[in-house]
């Protein structure tokens, strides 16, 4: 890959990873329930949902999906439904003290966190029908395929990875205070909810 042509790739990389969705809620939701350190666990379950994406893509059963409403349609509601319930689990959490919050932070495993992001950012199909739409841009087909797709995929995870862990998830250290007192983590775990609800909603009706 030319350095001219990786350097616009880097640069929508960045600009796709700084465009707010779930990705970015689930991960300043956990850094503010699991905290910063270990809200990288969640950060890479989406990078492996963005792997499967990016080889769905190459693969060509992007087309395919693109191509099937059924198909679309299936895996969009799923996922909106996802994000739905993420979010209603969330806004109806119950607050904790201040001496179970610390033991809370590390109460869920690693694993469930990871989970968590991967299913998040996979239930997504309008991410197949993006990358099926934004891959041919930097792919030369004369070129070799493998490599072209590997430096792709490596450039996107890991800005998308530096833009999470370093923006997102510490942006919401700022937020810390709040979950000192009963009533900043209700209001937290509402405005949370919400948001993961509204996403869900978009998902489902904006096409």
């Amino acid at each position: 890959m030319q350095f001219s042509l990786w350097l616009a790739l880097a640069g929508a990389g960045a600009l796709i990873s700084f465009t707010p969705g779930a990705g970015a809620i689930n991960t300043m939701s956990n850094s503010l329930n699991a905290g910063f350190r270990r809200s990288i666990w969640g950060i890479l379950g989406q990078q492996a949902a963005l792997v499967v994406h990016v080889l769905i893509v190459a693969l060509g059963v992007g087309v395919l999906v693109s191509g099937s409403p059924l198909a679309f349609n299936i895996i969009r509601y799923a996922g909106a439904a996802y994000l739905v319930y993420l979010g209603i689990r969330q806004f109806l959490s119950k607050p904790a003290v201040q001496e179970e919050q610390a033991a809370a932070s590390t109460f869920e495993p690693a694993v469930s966190i990871f989970r968590r992001g991967f299913w998040v950012n996979l239930l997504n199909p309008k991410a197949i029908v993006f990358f099926l739409a934004f891959t041919p841009q930097f792919i030369r087909p004369e070129e070799s395929l493998i490599t072209q797709y590997a430096i792709l995929t490596a450039t996107i995870v890991a800005i998308d990875i530096l833009v999470m862990w370093f923006f997102f998830a510490a942006a919401a250290r700022s937020f810390q205070r709040f979950t000192q007192t009963e009533r900043g983590q209700l209001v937290l775990s509402k405005v949370f909810g919400v948001l993961f609800v509204g996403v869900g909603i978009l998902l489902a009706f904006i096409h």
